[in-house]
């Protein structure tokens, strides 16, 4: 076979397989009901995928590519999975912020003075920013874990300090 057909960036090159969301050495992989669900459904998701590329006999070097990545995801999906602990957040005492709480704080010194933030502390594959969910092991949530209603927290912003008060805790099974 010619050069010509052969490419060449990708000879070679082992392929790139994107990390799961970190989970600190010897932490427990705390997730809610939802979260084992969203786990699960990524997993029928990719085994449907890694079945396509099986399939597929068009380009054999990219199959084979692409079925390594998806072996490689669909094993550290099944160990995410099988360390997964369920905490059903509507188990948590509801007047202390736990995993799986929806907390309301509002800064009271330091930053903008009666800014009020709320997020949900979720695993660490259901994080997301966006939607206002705190991995447990993010040092906001580490902050707040067994603060009550009423009690003040200091966070610590890199050099910056922030004393925030806790005027809501919440939890919701959904």
């Amino acid at each position: 076979m010619s050069r010509a057909f052969v490419k060449e960036d990708d000879a070679g090159q082992p392929p790139i397989i994107p990390p799961r969301a970190a989970l600190p050495p010897g932490a427990t992989n705390y997730v809610t009901p939802k979260g084992l669900a969203m786990l699960r459904a990524e997993l029928t998701d990719l085994e449907t995928e890694r079945s396509r590329a099986e399939a597929n006999h068009e380009d054999e070097a990219n199959r084979t590519r692409q079925l390594t990545i998806l072996n490689a995801q669909l094993n550290a999906l099944n160990e995410r999975i099988a360390s997964a602990r369920v905490i059903d957040p509507a188990s948590q005492p509801a007047d202390e912020i736990r995993f799986g709480a929806t907390v309301t704080l509002k800064t009271i010194k330091g930053g903008k003075p009666g800014f009020e933030r709320t997020f949900t502390i979720v695993g660490v594959d259901e994080a997301s920013v966006a939607d206002g969910k705190v991995a447990f092991v993010a040092p906001i949530a580490r902050a707040v874990i067994g603060a009550n209603v009423g009690q003040t927290v200091t966070l610590k912003f890199g050099r910056h300090e922030e004393t925030v008060q806790v005027t809501d805790i919440s939890y919701s099974s959904d």
